[in-house]
């Protein structure tokens, strides 16, 4: 499986029609689809897939045609992200009508040719699970424990000061962080 971690824009034109596709991770999804539903408010449809990761590792995924006649967007935009085997991923295209009608066959097309590009645009790398730690650090070993981290790839999410140091939630591959725990044991109480 693979994923992305920016949001990726490719622009297709089919007679007259406008069609603005929107790779974003998953996280970034249904922020961005406010905002594209402002900076848009002329736009006919905001046609939508995604894939993710339930608790339990199995793949959930989600279409809408959005008023487009049924199947010939949502579907088409879905089978794009199965085809690419992407995951925590979400897609968004704009469509702006041209005054020609596309027909179901033109529609099917024309929406998975602009997510096929979009995700031929973007950086593509293999997913990996992340796990998360809680972790309680005195101030004394902030600076250290940040350095380390920071060598090994770890992603600090939060840092919460306390009276007597720093609740830390990071997040790193399962591996690396188990790595980074066990070299960094000295500097930190495991919480969660």
């Amino acid at each position: 499986m693979y994923t992305i971690d920016n949001t990726y824009k490719y622009s297709l034109e089919e007679k007259k029609s406008t069609f603005l596709a929107y790779l974003t991770p998953f996280e970034n999804f249904e922020e961005l689809l406010q905002e594209l539903k402002e900076q848009h408010p002329k736009a006919r449809h905001f046609v939508r897939a995604s894939r993710t990761l339930n608790e339990f590792e199995q793949i959930v995924e989600s279409f809408s045609d959005d008023g487009e006649p049924k199947g010939t967007s949502g579907v088409p935009t879905l089978k794009v992200l199965q085809g690419f085997d992407l995951i925590e991923v979400g897609v968004i295209v704009v469509r702006y009508f041209g005054g020609t009608l596309l027909g179901t066959g033109g529609l099917a097309r024309a929406y998975s040719d602009v997510v096929n590009f979009a995700v031929e645009d973007a950086n593509l790398f293999q997913y990996t699970k992340k796990s998360k730690k809680s972790l309680h650090v005195k101030y004394s070993d902030l600076g250290k424990f940040e350095h380390r981290a920071k060598k090994f790839g770890i992603d600090i999410e939060k840092e919460e000061f306390i009276e007597d140091g720093v609740f830390i939630s990071c997040e790193a591959s399962k591996e690396r962080l188990e790595k980074f725990l066990d070299s960094s044991v000295l500097l930190y109480n495991l919480i969660s």
